[in-house]
């Protein structure tokens, strides 16, 4: 008979076979029991943990003929054709090769045919979301609306890629990472069933290895087993798997604690030399001082080690190292583990993990915690002069140092920014409503098309004047216009975007909001005195954004209503 792998072999036959996910195990039981099952199921969760072996549980047990029972029979003649995998009315279907619309149709078609043996047509779709748009659409209004005789079971890996339509019209269940005690458990009762000889040890690197999934650990199992001959031992599990050996973890992190770095580097070279992952490294230097910690908090919990064994230089090793260096030796690591997933230079990342954890000494925590009263005599002194301080202003006296603050304040500087005075003035005298009412109309438009960074700037911003080829740009805070002066590429996009939907080049002139005020009220008095001397207030053109009389009384309120709404659509009635 050709050789089966473990994982074929012992695959589950009834819930009670499997390992762990009690969770999903009760719920379908109970639902099996009480004949409260739906027509769509969808099976979520990491590769290996059971979902395609539950849904053919689950079929068997639908169709058993002893129902309603919790567990299948696995006796009758349903339940073994569908174990063989030759029951016509239990239909297996893999997505991942099968992800075009017409292989969906076809089985849409016949999923109306009532089942020829059995109480219920089922269908396990495996890999669900790797089906395309086009096949989820026709698979929707089935699932919608089934036959009465009709039950779906889809399993996937990755549930965020299924459109929510298909997620809200199924049970869901969510398969979890099995603890590696499960997998260990489970490992045994393959082992002891074959007559195999086995060391726990080799079973927790395996179990380790296979990351809580239940078929890479028998797979890891069977290659063990294979390549081990007789007799499993930690070296060949070490070897197959590509974990390293407990002595070479007490040699490093001797290596670390005695600061030789050096000694660390070199070892590490060697392990990458033989093959090592630096990525599977520090996943194990991770585990292992996790153990360390374990065993430094909790020296009871020797069943909770997931890589170690407890043996006395373990514990000398845990009795060693201080609980602060572990937690920093984990920390760094785990963010080790997660930079090394955008790089292919691993090996360098694992070499700055080993420096940064030789540099991280609990000399400094000693150091802080030693100055610590220090520190707590400083901030109560702190705290007893701002209490009187607080006293002498309740009591009217000044407070010490307000002079020097008062000075202070008024030797502050004012804004850098140089107003262009002259440029600002020449627009004033050549301004018009036309182009002042142009670049306001397309105000809006052009924010909503600048960067974030660069429409920030304008939130407090306004044109407030404008002539044939430039405008004032008007900036509340002082800040804000350096900013947009001192920033060319600013500048000229901003232009170029005006430009694109005015039609006309104008060149923007920032200028602060009291800068500006201060230089149109004196552009205005100017303009009126020489208007009244040259006599020519009649000829003023009627679009100059200053016409007669307007510098001289301004009513506040319409000013107010102007800067909000603009000037075109306030309209003043005397009364």
């Amino acid at each position: 008979m050709t050789y089966q792998a473990f994982y074929r072999v012992y695959r589950p036959q009834s819930f009670s076979e499997m390992t762990g996910q009690t969770h999903v195990k009760q719920t379908l039981q109970n639902a099996l029991l009480y004949n409260k099952t739906t027509h769509a199921y969808l099976f979520s969760g990491p590769r290996g943990t059971g979902k395609t072996s539950a849904a053919k549980i689950f079929a068997k047990a639908l169709n058993c003929e002893q129902s309603p029972a919790a567990e299948p029979c696995n006796a009758c003649a349903s339940c073994l054709s569908i174990t063989e995998g030759s029951n016509t009315d239990v239909i297996e279907f893999d997505a991942a090769s099968n992800s075009r619309v017409e292989e969906m149709r076809e089985i849409i078609e016949k999923v109306h045919f009532a089942p020829a043996n059995a109480r219920f047509k089922i269908y396990i779709i495996d890999e669900v979301h790797m089906l395309s748009n086009s096949a989820f659409n026709a698979l929707l209004k089935t699932l919608e609306e089934p036959p009465e005789h009709a039950v779906f079971i889809l399993a996937t890996t990755e549930p965020h890629k299924l459109p929510l339509t298909i997620i809200s019209r199924c049970q869901r269940f969510d398969f979890k990472r099995l603890s590696q005690a499960d997998i260990v458990s489970r490992m045994v009762e393959v082992l002891t069933d074959a007559e195999i000889p086995y060391n726990e040890q080799v079973l927790k690197i395996i179990a380790q290895a296979a990351a809580g999934g239940m078929r890479d650990a028998l797979s890891l199992l069977d290659q063990v087993v294979s390549f081990s001959g007789e007799e499993m031992t930690v070296e060949d599990a070490l070897l197959v798997t590509g974990s390293i050996g407990q002595q070479l973890f007490y040699e490093i992190a001797d290596a670390l604690l005695e600061k030789e770095v050096g000694i660390a580097l070199s070892l590490l070279e060697k392990l990458v030399q033989d093959g090592k992952d630096p990525v599977r490294l520090a996943e194990d230097f991770t585990t292992f001082f996790r153990d360390l910690l374990v065993i430094k908090t909790a020296p009871d919990l020797t069943d909770m080690l997931e890589l170690a064994t407890f043996e006395p230089r373990f514990e000398e090793l845990a009795q060693r190292v201080e609980a602060a260096q572990l937690y920093d030796w984990i920390s760094i690591l785990t963010q080790t583990q997660q930079e090394m997933r955008f790089s292919n230079h691993t090996k360098i990342y694992m070499e700055t993990a080993l420096l940064r954890i030789v540099q991280a000494t609990p000399a400094v925590v000693q150091q802080a915690s030693a100055a610590s009263p220090e520190l707590e005599g400083k901030v109560a002194r702190l705290e007893q002069l701002v209490l009187d301080l607080q006293n002498e202003l309740k009591n009217g006296a000044p407070a010490q140092g307000a002079p020097a603050a008062e000075a202070k304040r008024r030797q502050r500087p004012q804004s850098t920014f140089k107003v262009p005075v002259g440029r600002i003035e020449e627009v004033l005298k050549n301004a018009t409503k036309t182009d002042i009412q142009t670049i306001k109309s397309h105000w809006a438009t052009v924010l909503g098309q600048l960067q974030k960074s660069h429409s920030a700037l304008l939130n407090e911003a306004e044109p407030v004047a404008a002539s044939n080829d430039a405008f004032v740009l008007k900036f509340k805070y002082d800040i804000h216009c350096q900013m947009a002066a001192d920033n060319r590429s600013f500048a000229s996009t901003f232009g170029q975007l005006l430009q694109q939907h005015t039609g006309q080049a104008y060149l923007p002139i920032f200028v602060p909001e009291a800068s500006w005020l201060k230089i149109r009220e004196e552009f205005i008095r100017s303009n009126g005195k020489k208007s009244s001397t040259e006599d020519s207030q009649a000829d003023a053109p009627e679009d100059h954004p200053f016409p007669e009389g307007q510098g001289a009384e301004e009513d506040p309120f319409i000013a107010e209503a102007e800067r909000l709404f603009g000037k075109e659509f306030v309209e003043v009635h005397d009364e």
